[in-house]
């Protein structure tokens, strides 16, 4: 193990020679001794040499982090899985704040079976750490593992009592109380001996792990074998224990048509946060669900977050065989056999990422839950009136303004290759949007997104003269397109809050302040400031102007697409023959402008309702208008 301290000057970096070009774990503290940030690598002397560069080059979050450091030190291991380990210790170990965090959204309720009592029961809990038992989950409501418990003992009749109606029911010789009336079946209700009911709690684990039909098909030939032997009573518990695992199995929908195990994890994160959403497919079916929030310390990418996540995941239950990511980390052969390690009879687990069909289809759906996660999470903590309140106090004192900016406009100039040219600007008031509030604008003359930026701000700036001129209607309301913002933003850096703060000038209103976000760094950037202003790293003001821009830029797509949907039918509409009715079915089979002006005659003759000749037409007509770029989306 070896040390460097901090050198006097900044940025501060030892000798490469010194640092060795092995496998290890590093760690960066700073002047009390506390662990900032755990990391592994492949080549020590590699990677920590990317935090050594010209501070100016670093993400702000590792410029951060690097400041406030004193040395680094490193251990040399002798394999990948070693380095996983190590890593994976001194995380827990020193809790480092730069690493990232996981904030489960809820705590998810399991069902278990108590393996280690003399006669297991099932019981419904959030305690994973009860010595001996076997868990199935997490189900994403308590309501939902209930029902499977009620709909489980009635097919599998195992213990539901507590352990002291068992064992005072065991010492009188009277059942418990649920064994009274039907709902416990094990031994304290006096109808099995211990061993049966271990027996019978073994194939309510076997069915749970496995959800397999053979069990069903067991049952129905043991009903069948009981009602020729007349023993009709018998037959007809069989039968009720075969439609209650016939519920079960209709309840979980089957997803992956070949039965398999697996947990599939999507991510969707942004600079400052990442939400992971988790399905656990057992049998081919979705057995539970679970989501985590990961608040990003350091701009880490998808390989290094799918490393924490399994890491977490799999912290205090094993893996099943496959799992699939969006991405393969970098050392995933060390993380497969760190995984194998985890489960309890061994066997090999595989990482993979799922390409076509319906595991790819299942990922999409994953992903979907993800974006909603992360989109809540963000709403949540602007939607908070406290937090909106401390979120415009911060923005006051981090850029100088004499008042919180209780109306905030966002700007956002949207293009596709230099065409259907279009902006948005959204209003938030109090740090909630004011959606009736919004405008949009289309922009005829484009020379580049900083002249967009000062025409749109000129024409609602143009608008501030209504305040005192005709600034009310009829009945005294005033306009609310004449309101003055307390602080304008705009989606960019330097050169957009330049022709936005020009704008201000020439329309004789340089008292609202301006700033702009640029999204590689997240920073703040004022008008003739030659450094911008960083706002503290998950602060309520940094994810208030984050959803701010967010918005603005959602509402800009939105316009444009709809430019470009207007634009693709009035050519279509020139085509002689072709109606509004043809033109949304040739919308509707190609799904995109790209794929219709890339479809060859023949292809668009396939469309119900085109001919030969109109289709000819259709790709002639196309073949002759302007082809906008391939790129879906310019930003400012």
């Amino acid at each position: 193990m070896a040390r460097v301290e901090r050198a006097d000057a900044i940025p501060w970096r030892p000798k490469a020679g010194e640092i060795p070009t092995s496998p290890g774990v590093y760690r960066f503290s700073d002047a009390q001794g506390r662990v900032l940030y755990v990391g592994k690598a492949k080549n020590l002397r590699q990677r920590l040499a990317n935090y050594f560069q010209p501070l100016r080059s670093l993400h702000e979050r590792t410029r951060a982090m690097v400041l406030r450091a004193s040395g680094v030190e490193w251990t040399i291991v002798g394999t990948d899985i070693e380095s996983l380990q190590l890593e994976y210790t001194w995380i827990k170990e020193f809790d480092p704040p730069f690493n990232v965090k996981f904030r489960d959204d809820k705590t998810y309720p399991f069902l278990a079976l108590t393996m280690a009592d003399e006669a297991p029961r099932v019981i419904v809990t959030r305690n994973r750490r009860i010595p001996g038992a076997r868990y199935f989950g997490p189900y994403p409501k308590i309501w939902a593992v209930r029902e499977t418990v009620d709909l489980m003992v009635k097919a599998f009749p195992i213990r539901t009592c507590s352990d002291s109606s068992y064992k005072r029911a065991m010492q009188t010789g009277r059942p418990c109380f649920p064994g009274q009336i039907g709902r416990c079946g094990g031994p304290c209700s006096m109808t099995v001996s211990i061993e049966e009911h271990r027996a019978v709690v073994e194939q309510f684990a076997h069915f749970m792990a496995s959800h397999d039909q053979s069990a069903v098909a067991a049952l129905r030939r043991s009903m069948v074998r009981a009602a020729e032997e007349q023993r009709y009573e018998e037959a007809g518990r069989l039968r009720d224990r075969i439609q209650a695992l016939e519920n079960v199995l209709e309840k979980s929908a089957v997803v992956l048509r070949d039965g398999v195990d697996t947990d599939l994890f999507a991510i969707e994160h942004d600079e400052l946060a990442a939400a992971v959403q988790q399905f656990v497919v057992r049998g081919g079916r979705i057995r539970g669900t679970r989501s985590w929030v990961v608040d990003k310390e350091l701009d880490v990418p998808v390989g290094e977050l799918v490393d924490s996540v399994l890491e977490s995941a799999y912290e205090s239950e094993p893996p099943p065989r496959e799992i699939l990511v969006p991405e393969l980390p970098e050392d995933s052969s060390a993380m497969e056999t760190w995984l194998a390690a985890r489960r309890p009879r061994g066997g090999q687990v595989s990482l993979r990422t799922a390409q076509r069909g319906e595991k790819a289809a299942l990922m999409q759906t994953a992903t979907l839950n993800a974006k909603q996660a992360l989109m809540l999470y963000k709403t949540r903590r602007t939607a908070d009136y406290v937090a909106r309140t401390q979120a415009l106090t911060d923005i006051q004192d981090a850029l100088g303004l004499p008042d919180a900016p209780l109306r905030i406009e966002c700007y956002d100039v949207s293009h596709l290759g230099g065409t259907n040219i279009v902006a948005s600007m959204v209003v938030f008031e109090d740090g909630l949007p004011r959606k009736n509030q919004y405008r949009k604008f289309s922009i005829a003359e484009y020379a580049d997104d900083t002249a967009a930026l000062y025409q749109v701000l000129m024409r609602r700036l143009a608008r501030l003269d209504e305040e005192t001129e005709a600034g009310v209607d009829e009945e005294g309301a005033r306009k609310r397109f004449a309101y003055r913002p307390s602080l304008l933003i705009v989606d960019g850096g330097q050169p957009q809050v330049e022709a936005a703060a020009r704008a201000l000038r020439d329309s004789g209103a340089a008292d609202i302040p301006v700033v702009g976000i640029a999204k590689r760094l997240e920073e703040i950037w004022m008008p003739d400031d030659a450094f911008p202003v960083i706002l503290p790293r998950n602060s309520e003001a940094l994810f208030l102007v984050q959803r701010i821009r967010d918005e603005a830029h959602r509402f800009a797509i939105t316009f444009q697409r709809q430019k470009r949907k207007g634009d693709i039918q009035t050519v279509l509409a020139e085509v002689p023959g072709l109606g509004p009715s043809r033109i949304t079915a040739l919308l509707k089979h190609f799904g995109s402008v790209a794929r219709l002006r890339a479809a060859s005659p023949e292809q668009i003759a396939e469309v119900k309702g085109v001919g030969p000749a109109t289709a000819a037409a259709i790709a002639a007509r196309l073949g002759s208008s302007p082809t906008p770029a391939a790129d879906p989306q310019t930003e400012p």
